[in-house]
């Protein structure tokens, strides 16, 4: 890791066991920690969508590309607590022994994995914004309340995986190459609250760079994560007592509220954010409200490693 590295640039941090994780930074570089999980497909470049709330919280906030996807290395083994190492891995090389984590849609089981196998005395924060909790209670547990290719996305994953790797192959031609129908298919699927967020000036265009660069690798990084989050958890939410702050918009049609409702409602610790009318996109929407929780929860001040 190179810390003369400009903000906003592409740095990189290396594990114990070889690999090396890109991760993109904004906001307040002496700033309390705050480790984003993205979604799917997206990548590292997720960090721009909340530049302003950083800067606002005064949050040095990091979005890190998960193995195999954008510029981190492949991993041979995928497990979540391995990613939680991943974690503490980069807390360390910035010098942080307190710091939050927060995971958007396919990124918030990551998060939730975080509170699970992270210790809560250096992890102070953790929020998971409409996340993708597939697998929570089961293998593709949530697939009656999911749209019939998010469903169908399930059973592929745990039944057919060539047909999972071509449909998620399919997804990252359009992200790269057919952008216009890419973001055409988005705004057809989600509700009014999001579309008006695309049309805030230069998002669609971040979205869709953040989205393309997942596939920097091909397709096999995101098929890897995905799976996982569709096949039965490794950690049991029920066991988790720590806070942890569970965002959703009341008409996400991407996720359904009812998905990480029950999960909420099962989680001893999950504070629960329910946001009147709002659909996929609440974490950017919300975006000042839960970073600013997040900096309540972190104080103001660095705590060295």
């Amino acid at each position: 890791m190179d810390d003369n590295t400009p903000i906003g640039a592409t740095k990189t941090v290396a594990t114990q066991d070889g690999r090396s994780l890109a991760y993109l930074e904004v906001g307040d570089p002496h700033g309390p920690l705050v480790i984003h999980n993205h979604g799917g497909p997206s990548s590292r470049f997720e960090a721009r969508l909340f530049a302003n709330s950083a800067s606002k919280n005064r949050l040095r906030l990091i979005c890190v590309d998960r193995p195999g996807m954008g510029q981190s290395s492949p991993q041979e083994i995928r497990t979540y607590s391995g990613w939680a190492d991943d974690l503490i891995t980069i807390a360390d090389a910035l010098g942080y022994r307190e710091f939050g984590v927060t995971g958007w849609s396919e990124g918030g089981p990551w998060a939730l994995a975080a509170a699970a196998y992270v210790d809560p005395v250096r992890l102070r924060h953790v929020s998971s914004i409409a996340g993708g909790s597939y697998g929570t209670f089961g293998d593709n547990w949530a697939k009656n309340y999911l749209s019939k290719i998010d469903a169908l996305g399930g059973f592929l994953a745990l039944h057919f995986e060539p047909g999972f790797r071509l449909m998620y192959a399919a997804v990252g031609i359009t992200a790269e190459h057919f952008r216009e129908t890419y973001i055409k298919q988005l705004r057809k699927a989600v509700n009014d609250y999001d579309r008006q967020i695309l049309l805030r000036p230069g998002f669609e265009t971040a979205f869709c760079e953040t989205s393309a660069e997942c596939f920097a690798q091909g397709s096999d990084g995101l098929v890897r994560d995905s799976e996982l989050l569709y096949r039965s958890w490794a950690f049991d939410v029920r066991t988790i007592e720590r806070r942890v702050h569970m965002w959703q918009g009341t008409d996400d049609r991407l996720v359904p509220p009812s998905i990480n409702k029950q999960v909420a409602d099962q989680m001893p610790g999950a504070v629960w954010h329910s946001v009147e009318g709002a659909g996929h996109f609440v974490a950017v929407g919300s975006a000042d409200e839960l970073f600013g929780i997040a900096a309540e929860e972190l104080g103001s001040r660095r705590e060295p490693a």
